[in-house]
């Protein structure tokens, strides 16, 4: 029996007496008891700010306040803000500004908000950056959180300019565009979460419902001696306690789908859905407990009584290459080498008169989601069908996934992703636990709830980076690249990735190096080895930003041992666009690009050559200044030799079917999800544009893998490019449809009509002749009046898929301006300019915040974002109080400016456009603080760029030791 203690409290202004368990905390009292669901958790250690609430009126963490301490208080949470009405203005301002994405630190950030204006007193934006400093977000890039927030000070005269801010003036359009495509309409979905109205995975409860919780591997490397189970299994709340091996006997083990068919040589070991003999990296799950409530499942976890006996564990690629195999069933640990080789490498090194040659070190580090990874499998024995609400980019996939493993009919498996907290890639990749969730289901027919919790995401979420890469650049005297080399070795993890292999972000590297520019040798080779930590998957980019890097500091190295400007020497390097379309030496394919106009306004924006000066004059002065330049390409929308080769079950193609209601209005079902892109919102501008409707006359539907055409979700920025062009040609079909039956109504010419805000125009008379709406209703009610001949259809479906281009290659320039303090290693980042082209732009205000969240995620990966193992393969920072992540103070603010290029082999023209800022800002990082740490005669080649590594270079160049 639980012992409880009886609270009075009020909430969202009612009374409320009720018996709560004394080691609940508020979030959770909140969410399961009273299903006040807008609490988000996102970190369990007060860091994030997802939980917070109002306790008598001041923010409070609900996850480090126990629900015993509300006795006597009132609580407000976002849901009781909102209905009061108390929140309208602020709501209103990050509706305008899109500072709501993804939603789940929307409810947090505005509470904070909130209290900042109770505050009264008078904000700078840097003010405001300090006081929201407590709220994570990894979506926004927060500036437009700190708009939204001036706004509504500025309403108040609670905002001080202080300092203009920085950038130039946009280049702007002449007049305004003449449909919907082009327009900053403000996201509709935005005050749903706004309001705490959100639908994650973690929110939702089915009936007969159970939580499950794992045990995992405290070890990196380990041998299962024994499994006790009994104190678990007699535990309060406890229904199951299920090893691995009780899961092999109800299903056919983990089919992992690690090998990609056309790379020879690609070999990965066997894979369980939990460890049963051996566990191969700290986090891999061994037992599973299943109870009444997660809390009584971590409990029950705490009673197993396992024994292990340790191994010797493989932490780094190179060690790993020249050991023994940490898998019996590999003969070694090399999961696959790709070599590359164009022109004469060798002869163009060795004749060349200057070599440049750096050595790359990047660490490890996560994807972190603020909503970490979930899903509720319902499996039920009546229809012997699965359904699973999942917190995923791709229901597709993983109705596959699951049709495969549980060995059910693909059609009677359904993938629900409802609203998810941010994907990022770590959510488009295959988790045998995940798995094990669905199998477990299955065994028992009741439905099973698992969500990770931080410290669980740290261990069991894919890891990214953990590159050394060697690589070269040689040098005419004028200038000219002539060749370059790159050796890579990446430590993949313990295992193969299933489906998206990972191998892949060692390969985009490989072949996208030095894509901008002009040279016709090249040599590459990278070797992926396995270790006992967890595995490499995707994440924002791929691989892309290492080849950005490489390629980004060669060619600043290269201008410095010239003596060249970086900018001179970029043009001079430039492939131009009458030498497109083109095949690199590394094998990037490109068309349609022009990097000096990218370049041309960049150094225009950033004011180059004052910059220049002045950073001149400030080092006289001891002060450090670095300003870095870099030139990308980032491959999108892949089409169908990506995937299909290699055998994967993936799907590169989407698609969207419109239905006419009897009203007049729209309703869409599309295959593309949404993890606060915008993507959704933007099909329906698409929609509306091309059917000649508003925008709120569009109704959207989703992530749902047994109502849309079949599709592949939200991978590789491909949400407008492939989505958009299918939704475009389903709205053209169906636009042609109305006209048809409306043209048999009014005795016209379907030719000689047109669709305008709902109402269909005679186009030589230019006069009203009926309305969408009344043609609807006699298609579907009057069919009697119509020729008999005649064939209605107001529901259309198309599909694309990029048959006629391997990707659709967005590309851009970036700067920035930063300061390094030698005496403390701090970098401080000053000013931020991008320029991006990602095609034809559907709704500028998605596309600019995608722009600059993606930034700021790459900011965080080269200044503080990074997993920290000991010696013996344990993760000594796994939570968000020790894993350093980007918050609103040290952010600058971020010009974006788009150049639109259109896609030549669309109708739509659109690119991808959601992965190109985090690329373009991880090399010019790289390039500004290595040009900093230039007037020290420092380098720094370790990502991140901690203050400890920038001390560490600064010492070694003064005492010549590296």
């Amino acid at each position: 029996m639980q012992y409880e203690l009886e609270i009075e409290t009020v909430i969202n202004g009612k009374q409320l007496r009720r018996l709560v368990n004394p080691r609940q905390h508020l979030a959770d009292f909140l969410r399961e008891e009273l299903e006040l669901t807008g609490t988000h958790l996102g970190c369990e250690h007060g860091v994030c700010g997802a939980c917070s609430v109002l306790v008598d009126g001041k923010i409070t963490r609900g996850c480090l306040m126990f629900a015993v301490q509300a006795d006597g208080k009132r609580i407000d949470t976002i849901e009781g803000m909102s209905d009061s009405g108390a929140l309208a203005e602020l709501q209103s301002a990050f509706t305008e500004r899109n500072a709501a994405q993804c939603g789940f630190c929307s409810p947090g950030m505005l509470l904070t908000a909130h209290e900042l204006l109770g505050t009264g007193h008078v904000f700078t934006r840097a003010n405001i950056r300090e006081f929201i400093s407590g709220n994570l977000c990894r979506c926004t890039g927060y500036e437009s959180v700190v708009d939204a927030i001036e706004t509504v000070l500025r309403k108040h005269n609670q905002f001080s300019e202080h300092l203009p801010r920085g950038g130039a003036e946009p280049l702007r359009e002449s007049e305004q565009p003449d449909g919907l495509i082009g327009r900053r309409i403000p996201r509709r979905e935005s005050m749903r979460f706004l309001r705490g109205r959100g639908r994650y995975v973690g929110d939702i409860k089915l009936p007969r419902m159970l939580h499950l919780a794992f045990a995992r591997s405290p070890h990196a490397h380990a041998r299962v001696v024994s499994v006790d189970v009994e104190l678990a299994r007699q535990s309060q709340g406890v229904e199951f306690v299920f090893t691995g091996r009780d899961l092999l006997t109800h299903s056919k083990g983990f089919e992992s789908d690690g090998v990609a068919h056309n790379r020879p040589g690609h070999k990965v070991p066997p894979q369980e859905l939990m460890a049963i003999d051996v566990a191969h990296f700290q986090g891999q799950p061994v037992v599973a407990v299943v109870a009444e409530s997660r809390a009584e499942a971590e409990d029950a976890v705490e009673l197993l009584d396992i024994k292990w006996e340790e191994l010797p564990a493989l932490l780094d690629g190179e060690t790993s290459l020249r050991s023994s195999p940490i898998h019996k069933a590999l003969s070694d640990n090399l999961a696959y080498e790709h070599n590359i080789k164009a022109g004469d490498p060798d002869g163009a090194f060795a004749t060349a008169d200057h070599v440049v040659e750096k050595t790359f070190n990047f660490h490890r580090q996560t994807g972190l989601s603020l909503e970490p990874r979930g899903l509720v499998a319902d499996f039920d024995p009546g229809g012997e069908t699965l359904t699973v609400y999942h917190s995923h980019q791709s229901p597709y996939q993983m109705q596959g996934v699951f049709s495969r493993q549980l060995g059910i009919p693909e059609h009677k498996a359904r993938v629900i992703a409802p609203d998810v907290g941010g994907g990022f890639g770590i959510k488009i990749n295959v988790y045998a636990e995940e798995v094990a969730v669905a199998v477990i289901s299955m065994m028992i027919g009741r439905p099973v709830k698992y969500c990770a919790d931080r410290s669980e995401s740290f261990v069991s979420d894919n890891h990214v980076r953990d590159h050394i890469i060697k690589a070269r650049m040689s040098l005419r005297a004028d200038g000219k690249i002539t060749a370059m080399s790159v050796d890579d070795v990446s430590a993949i993890g313990a295992y193969g990735m299933p489906m998206r292999f990972n191998i892949t972000e060692s390969m985009m590297l490989v072949t996208n190096t030095g894509a901008a520019y002009d040279f016709p040798n090249y040599r590459a080779r990278t070797r992926n080895a396995f270790v006992n930590k967890p595995l490499i998957g995707m994440f924002r980019g791929v691989g892309i930003p290492l080849s950005t890097i490489v390629s980004e500091v060669l060619t600043d190295m290269a201008a410095a041992k010239l003596a060249m400007d970086p900018a001179a020497f970029k043009r001079l390097n430039y492939r131009k666009p009458d030498a497109m379309p083109c095949v690199t030496a590394a094998g990037s394919k490109l068309d349609n690009i022009s990097f000096d106009a990218c370049l041309d306004r960049l150094v225009q924006v950033m004011h180059y050559d004052q910059l220049r000066q002045q950073q001149a004059e400030l080092r006289k002065a001891g002060i450090y200044r670095g300003i870095g330049i870099a030139t990308f390409v980032e491959p999108t929308a892949y089409g169908p030799v990506f995937y299909g080769p290699t055998g994967a079950s993936i799907s590169v193609q989407d698609g969207c079917t419109i239905r006419l209601e009897p009203t007049g209005m729209l309703r869409c079902v599309t295959s593309i999800t949404d993890q606060g892109q915008g993507t959704i919102h933007s099909l329906a501008q698409i929609i509306a544009d091309t059917l000649g409707v508003d925008v709120d006359d569009v109704a959207m539907i989703g992530g749902d893998s047994a109502i849309s055409t079949y599709g592949g979700g939200a991978w590789a920025s491909r949400g407008i490019a492939i989505g958009g062009e299918a939704a475009l040609k389903a709205a053209r079909d169906l636009a042609q449809n109305i006209l048809r039956v409306a043209a048999a109504i009014t005795q016209t010419q379907p030719k000689n009509l047109r669709i305008l805000r709902g109402q269909i125009y005679n186009i030589l008379s230019n006069a009203p002749v009926i309305t969408v709406a009344e043609v609807a209703k006699i298609g579907y009610f009057r069919q009697d009046t119509l020729p008999p001949d005649l064939d209605v259809q107001f529901t259309v479906t198309r599909s694309h898929v990029a048959n006629n281009a391997s990707y659709y290659m967005g590309h851009g320039a970036h700067g920035v301006y930063l300061d390094v303090d030698p005496s403390t290693g701090l970098i401080k980042l000053l000013n931020y300019w991008a320029i991006t082209d990602c095609g034809r732009v559907i709704n500028p205000l998605i596309v600019d915040d995608q722009v600059r969240g993606a930034i700021v995620q790459g900011i965080g990966s080269v200044l503080y974002e990074e997993c920290i193992y000991d010696d013996h393969g344990s993760l000594v920072n796994g939570t968000l109080a020790d894993y350093l992540a980007p918050m609103a103070y040290e952010m600058p603010d971020i010009y974006v400016e788009q150049i639109e290029t259109p896609e030549r082999s669309t109708e739509l023209g659109a690119k991808g456009v959601g992965e190109l800022g985090l690329t373009g800002a991880m090399g010019a990082l790289w390039v500004a603080t290595n040009d900093a740490l230039r007037g020290l005669g420092a380098t720094i080649a370790d990502q991140p760029f901690t203050p400890e590594r920038i001390l560490k270079a600064i010492a070694s160049a003064r005492t010549g030791v590296i």
